[in-house]
């Protein structure tokens, strides 16, 4: 495999479909060292799209680590305001975000889970007005993934180290169709029949999605004027771009005060740098009120007491177990993949696009119509073969939606 090669197909999809980036455009890259040989490259051809301007904006793991092993206590108790102010004023300039992401899934395993829930929750306080910008659409963005010698060793840890970031690199490319002659051509392949699903379910109108399977029986509303997404969406410009890639979904907003019953994720969550596994909730009124873990139960201990929405679904979306993901048999151990070889559930906050005219009503309107609002968007999976999924409008008429794993629409 020639990577390099690869390398360059890659930057070309982020280029020209994941961001669709011209002349008036500016772009923030978030990055790592794992990153540069991709970053180089997007950069690059961002240039000669018309790109005025590349930040970077750099994080590394050894750093991120130390700072909660051995930073001061007061560094985990005040974000710094003009931080905020100064990323809040790059994107009203139109600096549209990539991130290329390097995962390391059990970076912050040695650290203190005090520390990280204080952070997330200091962060997260500080940096809600950011949110809107990714969450409405105001700018392009794109969230994809580099091979890292952390990740390749998570995922294949009976490989030797040069073997395992080969073979994770394979899948990657495998994964958002690069591997192909024209991955451009097949992500423009991809994107129709994405939208043949999404037109089929918003013309539905399902009051409500059923979900069958070993240890999962739950049934969740959909708000009133709901609107399924999947693949390409629009900037609040009219500029069409791709926020995953990969993407394999179709989404839509829960109301979050009408989820009842019991659901077993299906694949681990990697969150926070760290692994949480075998976890289950209980779900009355929309509202967690039951949840175990065999693993990580401390991570969804703090992930829930973030806040009042952080109990609440934000986010259903739909997948085919038949996805160039899922084929791969490869647990990644990082959401943007495994959610796109499963059918999820986010817990937290809900994207705008998702309601009718949710951009033109304040928050607590639409938060009366059932549109959850929260610090923390956390996609989590639970989907397989085995997982049933139903959907039934307001008459009572069912439509068997996923069943074995595969589209029955």
């Amino acid at each position: 495999m020639d990577i390099h090669h690869n390398l360059e197909k890659y930057a070309d999809l982020i280029v020209n479909i994941g961001l669709n980036l011209h002349k008036g455009d500016k772009l923030s890259m978030r990055m790592s060292e794992h990153s540069l040989p991709l970053a180089r490259l997007v950069a690059k051809k961002a240039y000669e799209k018309g790109v005025s301007d590349v930040r970077m904006e750099f994080s590394d793991d050894t750093i991120t680590l130390d700072r909660y092993l051995y930073a001061p206590e007061e560094a985990f108790a005040h974000y710094p305001e003009y931080q905020v102010d100064f990323n809040e004023s790059a994107l009203k300039d139109n600096y549209n975000v990539v991130n290329l992401l390097a995962p390391n899934p059990d970076l912050l395993k040695p650290a203190d889970p005090a520390r990280i829930a204080q952070w997330q929750k200091v962060a997260g306080k500080a940096n809600k007005r950011l949110m809107s910008y990714t969450m409405q659409n105001k700018v392009k963005w794109c969230v994809t993934a580099v091979a890292s010698p952390a990740w390749a060793e998570a995922v294949f840890p009976d490989l030797p180290e040069e073997e395992a970031m080969q073979k994770l690199w394979e899948n990657i490319f495998k994964a958002t169709r690069v591997d192909q002659d024209d991955p451009i051509a097949a992500w423009e392949k991809h994107d129709q029949e994405l939208k043949k699903h999404e037109a089929f379910l918003n013309d539905a109108r399902f009051d409500r999605v059923n979900y069958q399977g070993p240890g999962t029986d739950l049934t969740v509303g959909l708000v009133k004027n709901h609107v399924w997404k999947g693949g390409s969406g629009y900037s609040q410009k009219g500029d069409r771009f791709f926020p995953n890639i990969p993407t394999e979904e179709v989404f839509s907003m829960p109301d979050a005060d009408r989820v009842d019953g019991t659901l077993r994720a299906t694949m681990p969550l990697s969150v926070r740098g760290q692994i949480v596994d075998d976890f289950h909730f209980t779900f009355k009124d929309g509202q967690v009120v039951d949840y175990d873990a065999g693993t990580g139960k401390q991570i969804l201990d703090d992930l829930l007491e973030m806040d009042e929405g952080a109990k609440r679904l934000g986010e259903i979306a739909l997948v085919a177990d038949n996805s160039p993901i899922s084929n791969t048999g490869i647990l990644f151990k990082n959401t943007l993949f495994d959610e796109n070889a499963s059918c999820h559930f986010a817990l937290g906050a809900a994207y705008s696009e998702n309601l009718k005219g949710a951009t033109d009503r304040s928050e607590e309107e639409n938060r009366k119509l059932g549109m959850n609002n929260s610090l923390i968007h956390v996609d989590f999976m639970v989907g397989a073969k085995d997982v049933t999924v139903t959907g039934i409008k307001e008459d009572g008429t069912e439509v068997v939606l996923l069943k074995d794993g595969d589209w029955q629409i």
